[in-house]
């Protein structure tokens, strides 16, 4: 069993099935990448690993390597910052954050340095595409002169607040030369997914070739633990330890990766990445647009995924209010065959759902016609990388000033998502007035049962829940205004 690290062919021998990708590079040598915090908000072991685009081709891609595991990697190439550059000899990142006075104490600057790489050799980034557009409410996008989208720095932080030479330093960057090897890699096939199948010290870690085997493997052993971006999963084993005796990786499962469109809806494979879906949507579904940039960084969204999110069965999953307001439903596989559950009808406790234990996500889908009216609102103590306090999903259509229909899906309020039904039932068949919303936000303000943390008081989500239907009122009559 090996990787590809920096070009040489790398042991993962002995490697146990809970050792995350992170500690073995450290391991190696390979000590640029550090753990700052171990759950993915900090950015300071990203790496580069080789993965497929649409078209089966690579794309470098950024990821957390402290919440991977490194079992995950075989076959795999992996990119640290020691492999994109050495003294004398720096990588144009590197060297830009050299001039520029981008790495102050350093501790963040390996980490950088990969996620700014990732974004130098996107495929479609082209200097003076979009040229200095500044970020949207949501800070979705700011592009510089060279075509670089800032937003996928927004996952590494810098202690030192270094972010101003940092932003420079990524600016300033051109567009990889013809002796680049990793720009000439993006034109070749990325590496297929091995079939590992590995026990040691007591722990097994398997990556399955097919959906059916995934299930077999899932009914064998009640103790088994599904992991595919592993941004929840990895979290849990960093900081609680908590191990399991079978990891079953599905990440890579082609039945779950498709992403197709009909006449009646859009089905989601429920292992593409956030990032994938983003990328393959391409802004088809307003309210998922909307959502994506607020989903914690793009490092986390290029390891989790979208079935993921939904089966650690969170309150404050961040996708599951804006998919409850788009009326989806869940494909759910199991020893038995498929199912189909509407996700209104899927959580029905505290991290627990109708899914059985040996059923696996397939696929999300969504039903069209989409409504005319979106919005996602996502009430959090910081701008980017942050879990939500309040998260609520608007999907809401108007003809001849009277509302026909209205979903509303809420985050962060109870035990559940949920669908915000007596907000919903004072909207539909009323005029779309600000009366009318008035009446519905106190409705709304009831929804739910928040709870008090460190992270909001009852009293402060239940009046976001109020404020929420007046600000989205607002965004789009001022919309209909502009347009008239």
């Amino acid at each position: 069993m090996r990787a590809t690290v920096n070009g040489s062919p790398t042991s993962l021998d002995e490697v146990t099935a809970h050792t995350n990708a992170l500690d073995w590079l450290r391991d190696q040598g390979l000590t640029g990448a550090k753990e700052g915090c171990a759950e993915g908000e900090c950015g300071a072991c990203s790496v580069l690993v080789a993965r497929p685009d649409r078209d089966g081709a690579t794309t470098w891609t950024a990821v957390n390597a402290c919440l991977i595991p490194a079992l995950s990697l075989e076959d795999q190439t992996v990119v640290t910052a020691e492999g994109l550059g050495e003294p004398g000899d720096l990588h144009p990142v590197q060297q830009e954050m050299a001039v520029r006075g981008g790495s102050q104490c350093g501790y963040c600057t390996p980490g950088f340095v990969c996620s700014m790489a990732a974004e130098y050799y996107r495929k479609d980034r082209t200097p003076g595409s979009a040229a200095g557009t500044e970020a949207d409410e949501h800070g979705a996008h700011e592009y510089g002169p060279n075509g670089f989208d800032l937003h996928a720095l927004s996952g590494n932080l810098c202690r030192c607040t270094g972010y101003r030479p940092i932003r420079d330093a990524a600016y300033a960057l051109g567009v990889p030369d013809g002796s680049d090897d990793l720009a000439a890699r993006r034109g070749k096939p990325a590496p297929a997914a091995a079939h590992t199948d590995v026990t040691v010290a007591g722990a097994r870690y398997v990556r399955p070739k097919t959906l059916i085997e995934a299930i077999d493997l899932l009914a064998a052993d009640d103790k088994a633990q599904l992991v595919a971006g592993s941004t929840d999963w990895g979290v849990a084993a960093n900081l609680l330890m908590t191990r399991a005796t079978t990891l079953i990786a599905i990440d890579r499962l082609p039945e779950l990766r498709d992403l197709t469109e009909d006449d009646d809806s859009f089905m989601i494979g429920a292992a593409l990445t956030l990032s994938e879906v983003e990328n393959r949507l391409d802004g088809r579904i307003p309210l998922l647009d909307g959502l994506f940039p607020q989903f914690a960084s793009r490092l986390i969204r290029n390891g989790g995924t979208i079935g993921g999110n939904l089966g650690t069965g969170s309150p404050i999953g961040d996708t599951p209010p804006a998919l409850l307001a788009l009326e989806a439903s869940l494909v759910l596989a199991g020893p038995g065959g498929e199912r189909t559950v509407p996700l209104a009808e899927y959580f029905t406790g505290y991290r627990q759902s109708v899914r059985d234990r040996a059923e696996i996500i397939k696929a999300v889908v969504i039903p069209k016609p989409l409504a005319a009216h979106t919005a996602f609102h996502k009430i959090a103590k910081r701008r980017f990388d942050d879990i939500s306090s309040v998260a609520v999903g608007f999907a809401i259509d108007v003809s001849d000033g009277i509302v026909t229909r209205a979903r509303i899906g809420l985050g962060g309020v109870a035990a559940t998502p949920l669908r915000a039904t007596a907000a919903e039932s004072v909207l539909e068949g009323r005029p779309w007035t600000a009366e009318t919303v008035r009446e519905a936000a106190a409705a709304l303000a009831d929804a739910g049962t928040p709870m008090s943390d460190h992270r909001a008081s009852s009293a402060y989500r239940t009046a976001m829940l109020r404020t929420a239907l007046h600000k989205f009122y607002v965004e789009i009559t001022s919309v209909q205004e502009v347009s008239a």
